[in-house]
């Protein structure tokens, strides 16, 4: 069989190939997913693509990504799809094409550099709060420590590739026993182990490679940041979408509390002056008397007592930088490194507040003084004109989820991302040129049938959700669907105090079921026991809303306890939300009501999982009935049958739960 060429009949043809081979069947989604992301490729422009679950859409980006001439990255923004990707999907699409000797099948996965052991500190030893270096902590983080060191040596052995998510299991104080941070590392050409180096290797695998998989994080810093962490390449699929400015935000994030002067000022005591030293030490303590005397929450004028402090840490820092011994030829000191790089950070986060620049947003933290005490945080108000400047404007971008036409439409996500309303094709005909960025939207649909299988509940009747948790009304409404549902339900609730109170009214009062709380246990476990027994029920936070795959009888009730916008005080969302009033737009609704339906669809999504699947999502909220927003979020959901009949629903979920 001759190999396919980039084109139209080459993508369907290469598709259904492997669809065959992999025992599966056309589905039209998919194929016009796949045709689309072709299309972009070939003509240099952005491609919005929703494809609901079931639709297949690794497939549909990644036949042709094989395609396509040049490297392609694939971005992902949780583990659990890299896994899947590296583990199942890639090997088994290059199995099911292998005949095609001539199509470029290489593939590899590039994380941070601290995602990966680093063989001088396990072979030389870790510094420790002083800067000197130690063979292996004492008592039993000393045991973990020497688990993971056999580990690494290892993999080091057998040619593994030194991830810490093939690691034995540990602690986050652990694992830094065992690694470096990118600005810690000495560099290749300079440590004795830089040929064996697990970092490096992968960084020589991605660079020989077709497709390189990686995260989001680790794209902003290369595409963004302009720091190069990943090999040349054209075209990026970045996947999980919807999380992108999130993650992108996140990795320009940056913090700074009293222990991390602290810290730094102790490594570099061993390196300089004792007088250079002390001056940042002291610096911290005036930090310190800084942040006691900030008030918590979001900085719009930064009080001049914080500024001083923030400056005097700086240029403490910068002397203590400029004191720093020059490395001599072939001299290689792992603990003035790992130093530097300590007053580095100190350096460039002090830096960065002290300029209270206006695209930045900057707040107090106040944590418990085991956790470190007071913390000041610097992130940027948006991450969109960086995306639109740096990587949209270079590369080719195809977004893709399940979950990127909010409102009924893909306006809102596009332009968090960079992309303008204005400059929306009809077609693949309008090139990128200059400062022109065409993209397209579309939406390939879902297998499922929505109005079929699933009811979208809103309590009505229901008070509208105070400030002060679950009331009465709605403790006994969970209580009574659960006991409809008899067991199976999954509830998503906007805070861990409001999960406790609805979990604790169910154990009271249904004790035949088996009522489970994020916190019980491990969420893997936590998930494994919900699978596992019907008669269940979960209730829990954030990481629940978002990735949690349980199809079957398991859940056939999701219950979401309130529209989940952002908190009120959330320094960052109404720093966002005050700009796009300032702007001239609807901060409400392009900040707080996206956030909300995002969450929402995303929330939604954990009902139906299959094509076999039915049940109820029960919104608790009636002002997603009643609220002028409302029809907003409605339309952001998968188009379920409506209902506010408390009666018909209770029925229906007995129905269901009697099989």
């Amino acid at each position: 069989m001759p190999d396919p060429v980039n084109t139209p009949s080459a993508t369907a043809s290469l598709l259904a190939e492997a669809v065959a081979a992999l025992g599966g069947q056309e589905r039209r989604g998919q194929v016009e997913m796949a045709q689309a992301v072709s299309d972009a490729f070939d003509a240099e422009q952005h491609l919005l693509v929703q494809a609901g679950t079931g639709t297949g859409k690794s497939l549909g980006y990644l036949v042709p990504s094989l395609l396509h001439p040049e490297r392609v990255v694939i971005a992902t923004a949780t583990l659990a799809l890299q896994h899947q990707l590296v583990e199942r999907d890639i090997p088994r699409l290059i199995n099911a094409v292998k005949h095609h000797t001539q199509l470029d099948t290489s593939y590899a996965v590039l994380k941070g550099r601290s995602n990966y052991a680093c063989l001088h500190r396990v072979r030389e030893g870790a510094p420790d709060d002083q800067g000197a270096l130690i063979e292996v902590p004492t008592g039993s983080m000393g045991a973990e420590v020497l688990k993971l060191r056999e580990w690494v040596e290892e993999e080091a052995e057998s040619g593994g590739t030194g991830e810490r998510d093939n690691a034995p299991r540990h602690t986050e104080r652990v694992w830094r026993q065992v690694s470096v941070s990118a600005r810690e590392c000495l560099g290749r050409t300079r440590c004795a182990y830089g040929e064996e180096c697990f970092a490096e290797q992968a960084r020589d695998k991605a660079a020989k490679s077709k497709l390189v998989v990686t995260n989001h994080s680790l794209l902003a810093i290369d595409a963004i940041e302009g720091v190069p962490m990943i090999p040349e390449y054209d075209a990026v699929v970045i996947d999980e979408a919807h999380e992108v400015t999130a993650r992108i935000t996140q990795a320009a994030t940056d913090e700074i509390s009293v222990g991390d002067v602290e810290r730094a000022a102790r490594r570099a005591n061993r390196q300089v002056d004792a007088a250079d030293a002390d001056a940042l030490d002291d610096a911290a303590g005036i930090l310190h008397e800084a942040l006691e005397a900030t008030t918590v929450g979001r900085l719009d004028v930064m009080p001049e007592q914080l500024h001083d402090a923030l400056v005097q840490v700086r240029d403490a820092a910068r002397q203590v930088l400029s004191a720093i011994p020059k490395e001599k030829d072939g001299e290689v000191d792992a603990a003035r490194n790992q130093a530097k790089a300590m007053v580095q950070d100190v350096f460039d986060v002090a830096e960065r507040m002290a300029a209270n620049a206006d695209a930045d947003v900057l707040w107090r933290n106040d944590r418990e003084p085991s956790r470190g005490g007071p913390q000041l945080c610097v992130a940027p108000l948006q991450v969109w004109s960086q995306m639109r400047n740096k990587l949209l404007s270079e590369k080719t971008v195809v977004f893709a989820s399940a979950t990127l036409m909010l409102g009924g439409n893909f306006e809102a996500v596009a332009s968090s991302v960079g992309l303008i309303g204005a400059e929306r094709a009809e077609d693949t005909s309008v090139a990128r040129t200059g400062d022109r960025l065409p993209w397209r939207g579309i939406d390939v649909g879902s297998p499922f049938d929505y109005a079929k299988q699933g009811i979208l509940y809103v309590a009505k009747h229901l008070p509208t959700p105070g400030r002060d948790g679950l009331g009465k009304a709605q403790l006994d409404e969970i209580v009574e669907l659960v006991d409809a549902a008899d067991g199976r339900a999954l509830g998503l609730f906007s805070s861990r105090r409001a999960a406790d109170a609805a979990a604790e009214a169910v154990r009271e009062r249904l004790p035949h079921l088996t009522t489970l709380a994020q916190g019980d246990a491990q969420l893997p476990e936590l998930t494994k026991q919900f699978i596992d027994d019907p008669h269940t029920v979960l209730f829990g936070t954030l990481s629940l809303w978002q990735g949690l795959d349980v199809p079957g009888d398991t859940c056939q009730l999701v219950m979401i306890d309130r529209i989940p916008f952002p908190r009120p005080d959330d320094p960052l969302m109404s720093a966002r939300q005050r700009a796009a009033d300032q702007a001239g737009g609807n901060g409400f609704m392009q900040v707080s009501a996206t956030h909300a339906a995002l969450l929402m669809a995303q929330g939604a999504g954990r009902l139906i999982r299959t094509t076999s699947d039915k049940g109820v999502v029960a919104v608790l909220d009636p002002r997603l009935a009643t609220a002028r927003y409302g029809s907003f979020l409605r339309s952001s959901l998968p188009p379920m049958w409506p209902t506010d009949d408390p009666a018909l629903i209770r029925a229906a979920l007995k129905r269901l739960a009697a099989g």
